[in-house]
């Protein structure tokens, strides 16, 4: 796997796979993919490098937030088309601490609260074109009619059903090659409607 040393506009190295994902690993635009921006037949990013960052920073510049609320809120807002992973989100509040565009505390809760510094306020208006951009995007796939609800619903009946089968105990290597096979056929079935 070969590693590429970049700058962004930040001035600040980024560190990603030679994939065309994001800084960090899987990255900003790890997770789930949209379709329809790759062409016909391709998944395409939902977010360019960068925007995760833009769009943390617009959610925890209108108030204080945990990790988790900007996941949920990013999910809501797409209307549950794109929910980043916390693999992309933490390392991204990551970041924005060390460019000191964010400051953390801990909340009542115990968890690392995030809030927003003169910096990070800085950071939002100089890319007020983009930020925009991007939440309009998000905005128009949370707008969405059609199947979306419940393609939405399908796949949390699917993340439960994962959760709520490892709640009962690992997988010997006979269960596990079997969800793996009929994970397999699923994806197959679907990449071929």
């Amino acid at each position: 796997m070969r590693h590429e040393h970049q700058q962004d506009g930040s001035g600040a190295p980024r560190m990603g796979c030679g994939s065309g994902r994001g800084p960090e690993g899987r990255g900003e635009a790890g997770g789930p993919r949209q379709r329809g921006r790759g062409g016909p037949g391709r998944m395409g990013r939902f977010f360019e490098h960068g925007d995760l960052r833009l769009v943390a920073l617009q959610l925890i510049s209108e108030k204080p937030r945990h990790g988790y609320e900007i996941i949920k809120a990013i999910e809501d807002q797409s209307g549950g088309i794109y929910i980043p992973s916390a693999g992309a989100v933490y390392p991204t509040l990551t970041l924005l601490q060390e460019l000191g565009q964010l400051t953390v505390s801990e909340g009542a809760d115990g968890r690392k609260l995030y809030s927003i510094t003169a910096e990070g306020t800085a950071a939002l208006v100089a890319s007020r074109k983009t930020v925009e951009a991007v939440l309009a995007r998000i905005a128009e796939a949370g707008a969405s009619t059609g199947p979306m609800p419940q393609f939405r619903d399908a796949m949390h009946k699917l993340k439960h059903a994962f959760r709520l089968r490892l709640s009962r105990g690992p997988l010997d290597e006979t269960q596990m090659q079997t969800l793996v096979q009929k994970i397999e056929a699923l994806s197959e079935s679907i990449a071929q409607d």
